[in-house]
C-alpha cells in the first residue's frame, strides 16, 4: 500500500476531490471491509451487499467535492453505504410495517442471564428486513425516530414499534441458540 506523506487524510482527501485513481484505491482498500460489514447488517444476502458498497463507492468518489469537511471521511461516506443500502431494500423488496404495539409493552424491562459465544450478524440475518433496518438505524447509526420515519417513509409509532419487535424477535434468537448451546454440552 502507498503511503501517503504530510496529514494523511487531508492529502488523501485533496487527492479523492481531483479523482486520483490512486487515491481511490487507497481509500477502498482502507474501507472496503469496514463498509461492506455495514451493508451485511442491513441485507442479508453477501453478494447485493457487496453491489450496494460498490454502488456507493461510486457514488463516493463522483461526489467527494461536496464533502465539506465538517465531520471525519469515514463517517460521511459511511452514511452513503447506509443510503445505497436503504435505497436497495425499497428499491427491490415490498416491506410492510405495523404501526400500533400496546406502548406499556414497549416499556417492559428485560433482565435476562446472558450466555457468550454468539454471533450478531447471525442474529441480523435472522430478522425480517422493517426490523433489521429499524434495528440498525436506531442502535448502531443513531438515527431518531424521527429521522427513521423520514428515511423510510413510515409513522414514528411505526419506527418504535418495529424497534421493540426486532428486539423481541433477537431475544427470542439468542435464548433459543443458546438452550440448543447448553443442551448440546450437557450431552
Amino acid at each position: 500500500m502507498k503511503f501517503l506523506s504530510g496529514n494523511k487524510k487531508e492529502d488523501l482527501l485533496s487527492r479523492l476531490k481531483k479523482q486520483d485513481p490512486a487515491a481511490q484505491k487507497i481509500f477502498y482498500d482502507q474501507n472496503v471491509r469496514k463498509f461492506l460489514s455495514v451493508a451485511r447488517s442491513y441485507i442479508s444476502d453477501l453478494y447485493q451487499a457487496e453491489d450496494c458498497v460498490i454502488k456507493a463507492f461510486c457514488k463516493m468518489f463522483k461526489s467527494v467535492e461536496s464533502f465539506r469537511s465538517e465531520g471525519a471521511l469515514e463517517g460521511w461516506a459511511r452514511r452513503i453505504v447506509v443510503n445505497e443500502c436503504l435505497n436497495f431494500i425499497k428499491s427491490h423488496k415490498t416491506i410492510f410495517y405495523l404501526d400500533e404495539v400496546n406502548p406499556s409493552v414497549l416499556e417492559e424491562i428485560y433482565e435476562e442471564a446472558v450466555i457468550s459465544d454468539f454471533n450478531a450478524q447471525e442474529l441480523l440475518d435472522q430478522l425480517p428486513d422493517p426490523y433489521r433496518m429499524v434495528f440498525n438505524l436506531y442502535v448502531i447509526e443513531e438515527y431518531s425516530h424521527q429521522e427513521i420515519a423520514s428515511a423510510l417513509n413510515i409513522s414514528v409509532e411505526a419506527s418504535k414499534t418495529q424497534l421493540f419487535r426486532a428486539k423481541e424477535k433477537m431475544r427470542k434468537i439468542y435464548f433459543k441458540q443458546q438452550k440448543k448451546i447448553l443442551k448440546n454440552e450437557l450431552v
